[in-house]
């Protein structure tokens, strides 16, 4: 079982891959639907796969599955899911709602890149919700990494510009950094994202910006509509999304790439330091069907 095969069985538990009948694809919908691939995506997939059956003359049932897999995959393709660390320093902001796994991610990715031979660098600017900073810290011993941090309540943007100050002086590779929690229809704190990205731009103009979203994948298609206000205001290159070992039903993967055109770049599959896994669609799909 790879990666991403506890997740088969919210979605195709009820299909018979041999019986290509009209009940077939209700039921291959139906299930679409309930794995939160959302209403529209999962009327259009079973659509495009009736027309691929017929006008292929697909009759084996591991015929249609690959497919279904080809259909899937495509809308999977929205962009590079790598992380782009090409230039010194690379710098992650890294966004999200309290509560979906924004700080733990953080510290998960530290580790992973740290492994890869990067040069890391915490940037604590979180600095409104209480002892963020000092769990941002028990993450960077964790992975072995060092940290900028200032006082709770100091101003974000402060404390991202002497985090790149240290990164230019320490030659880090990357800059992840921890922003507060926050609702995405809080206007305020979502122009604060665009204060620091011009911070990032005034400090490092020749540095890549990726931007970071984490979701909570069990949220479902409450997550999808986060996911579109952040990108309309932060301007998102990629998604972590977190908790995909436990209630989620996998299928939000497929209706963000697709309905957003953001890629889905790291999963959390488990609570350890080392389980932040890069998303690699092509395993994702082999998985699940």
């Amino acid at each position: 079982m790879g990666l991403f095969g506890k997740l088969k069985k919210a979605w195709f538990d009820s299909i018979t891959w041999e019986m290509i009948d009209d009940d077939f694809y209700d039921r291959l919908e139906e299930s679409l639907i309930l794995a939160d691939a959302g209403m529209e995506l999962s009327v259009q997939a079973v659509r495009e796969l009736r027309d691929r059956v017929y006008n292929d003359r697909l009759q084996r049932g591991e015929d249609v599955k690959d497919a279904l897999r080809h259909i899937i995959r495509r809308k999977l393709e929205v962009g590079s899911a790598a992380l782009d660390t090409s230039t010194t320093p690379t710098v992650v902001l890294v966004i999200g709602v309290n509560g979906v796994g924004k700080t733990t991610s953080i510290g998960k990715l530290a580790h992973r890149l740290k492994k890869e031979g990067k040069k890391v660098l915490l940037c604590a600017a979180d600095t409104f919700r209480a002892a963020a900073a000092d769990q941002l810290e028990i993450w960077a011993n964790r992975a072995g990494v060092d940290i900028v941090r200032q006082s709770e309540g100091a101003d974000p943007g402060a404390v991202l510009f002497d985090a790149l100050q240290a990164a230019k002086a320490r030659r880090v590779d990357v800059v992840l950094c921890d922003t507060a929690g926050r609702l995405h229809n809080k206007q305020n704190l979502m122009n604060e994202l665009g204060k620091l990205r011009k911070i990032v731009a005034r400090e490092c103009p020749d540095a890549v910006c990726e931007t970071l979203l984490v979701l909570d994948a069990t949220t479902g298609q409450n997550g999808l509509i986060q996911a579109r206000q952040f990108k309309e205001t932060a301007g998102l290159t990629g998604i972590i999304l977190t908790k995909l070992d436990g209630t989620a039903k996998g299928g939000i993967v497929i209706a963000i790439a697709d309905t957003l055109g953001v890629p889905v770049k790291f999963v959390g599959l488990g609570e350890g330091i080392g389980d932040l896994q890069p998303f690699d669609a092509e395993e994702f799909v082999r998985d699940l069907i």
